[in-house]
């Protein structure tokens, strides 16, 4: 069963189920560029049927839309708030056009639903014109870009969760390795001790760092052009219509929108988008970091550092036995630079913008929308799988500080920096151990005075003393 439908192009033939129209049928036919259809993103189908409602509630109110269509269209936008269009929207991703066909998407389905709640067949837009109804006082420039930054707030709330979340974990784990004696390093070679604990809490930490600066880049989303219409000079929309426009998203969505004070400016510029990109781009670097740690401690299990166990998920080779690799972090890695990536993909699109518009907003879409996925995935993997489970080899790592010759550090008060060297430079060409050398041979400190210096305590948080 197909019905046609008719644009200035010409007639194409759809399924009669099909709620999207010509237009919406002509980018999906032009566009097969990721696979991926909008409706893969249902945070973004949401916030254009909000957007929609909040358009038409504000052209009733001005009087510009007749109740009886505005109402229908709020109908079916309410519908498309609730998710159950979803399979409805698919235009890809990546597209010519700015966002046209994806805009166009919108307005058919929501103008098919509200035919229906009116009593009329799809595709009678004589009676419900995606273009002239719900579109009315609306352009691609302002609609779009203001779906998009409600979709980004929408979908940044549960990535900011799994964020909370991990570092909910590393605390967790730095208070249960909190009497973990380690050794720390610098360069890779030994530096001075520390607690396995405050390694953890210190991860923790700068993951609730990056917390803090996605919640100050959201912000800045909640500037809009809603009204800007084409180029920011709201053609075709009537007097009072961004203001209103505003408040009825606001409204709708519970979130407090500002409209831009230049919408020249606002509707060509996509600096809010470069902002949070690279705020991505610091989480990704961040968790490189902390991945590339874990995996380092965890090298061996007998000829690496071996101060972490790791849960054993699947079997690391298919050719050495009983071989165990660090999968999660390193596709933590792997997820870091994938978004490492997208950052120039974004830098370079909003580089790209000419004159009055930004055409290349659609691929800063497709980057925010894959870089925020990826990384609330990774995240909350490297919780379940990896940091929640995690063991220390509390034995081997105490043994490794205890014969290393960076503890002389904690000896330089006392004995010198040159007699503290001369004490590494020997055990080094020995074998000796500091304790041997100081104690036992060179008689420069008694037991006594030695384990009072190389107590627990005074190892991961030394006192000066002289």
């Amino acid at each position: 069963m197909t019905r046609t439908e008719k644009d200035f192009l010409g007639e194409k033939k759809l399924p009669a189920s099909a709620y999207y129209g010509v237009q919406t049928l002509r980018g999906k036919e032009n566009f097969h560029i990721t696979g991926l259809a909008m409706s893969r993103e249902p945070a973004f189908v949401r916030a254009f049927g909000y957007v929609k409602k909040a358009a038409a509630l504000a052209n009733r109110s001005l009087g510009v839309l007749e109740a009886r269509v505005a109402d229908a269209i709020v109908a079916g936008c309410d519908q498309v708030i609730a998710g159950k269009m979803d399979a409805q929207f698919v235009t890809d991703f990546i597209q010519g056009g700015a966002g046209t066909s994806t805009n166009m998407n919108a307005n058919e389905v929501i103008a098919n639903l509200a035919l229906e709640h009116l009593g009329h067949k799809k595709g009678e837009y004589q009676h419900v014109s995606p273009n002239d109804h719900v579109n009315f006082g609306q352009s691609t420039n302002d609609v779009y870009p203001t779906a998009f930054r409600l979709a980004l707030i929408l979908r940044l709330e549960g990535y900011v969760q799994s964020l909370r979340e991990l570092q909910t974990s590393l605390f967790a784990k730095g208070k249960e390795f909190e009497h973990v004696l380690k050794m720390g390093r610098t360069h890779l070679q030994d530096a001075v001790p520390m607690s396995l604990g405050q390694e953890f809490h210190g991860w923790g930490t700068t993951i609730g760092e990056e917390v803090q600066r996605v919640l100050e880049v959201q912000k800045l989303l909640h500037e809009i052009n809603l009204g800007a219409t084409a180029i920011g000079t709201s053609v075709t929309a009537a007097p009072g219509y961004p203001a209103l426009a505003t408040k009825y998203l606001s409204e709708l969505t519970g979130r407090e929108f500002v409209l831009a004070h230049d919408l020249v400016e606002a509707t060509s510029d996509t600096g809010a988008y470069v902002l949070l990109s690279g705020a991505l781009k610091r989480t990704a670097s961040k968790l490189t970091k902390i991945c590339n740690d874990i995996r380092l401690l965890a090298s061996g299990p007998r000829c690496g550092l071996n101060e972490l166990d790791l849960p054993e998920l699947q079997p690391g080779s298919s050719i050495m036995p009983g071989k165990v690799n660090p999968v999660i972090p390193e596709v933590v890695n792997q997820v870091g630079f994938l978004v490492i990536g997208l950052d120039l993909t974004v830098t370079l699109a909003a580089s790209a913008g000419q004159l009055q518009l930004n055409v290349m907003e659609p691929v800063i879409t497709f980057a925010l929308f894959f870089s925020i996925e990826t990384l609330e995935n990774a995240v909350r993997s490297l919780r379940v799988n990896c940091i929640d489970g995690i063991k220390a080899n509390e034995e081997h790592a105490r043994g490794m500080v205890l014969n290393s010759l960076g503890i002389v550090t904690l000896l330089k008060p006392t004995l010198g920096y040159k007699l503290c060297a001369e004490l590494a430079r020997e055990g080094y060409e020995t074998g000796k151990s500091l304790h041997r050398l100081v104690v036992v041979e060179k008689k420069l400190l008694t037991q006594a005075r030695w384990e009072e210096l190389f107590a627990f305590e005074n190892l991961i948080r030394p006192q000066f003393e002289r």
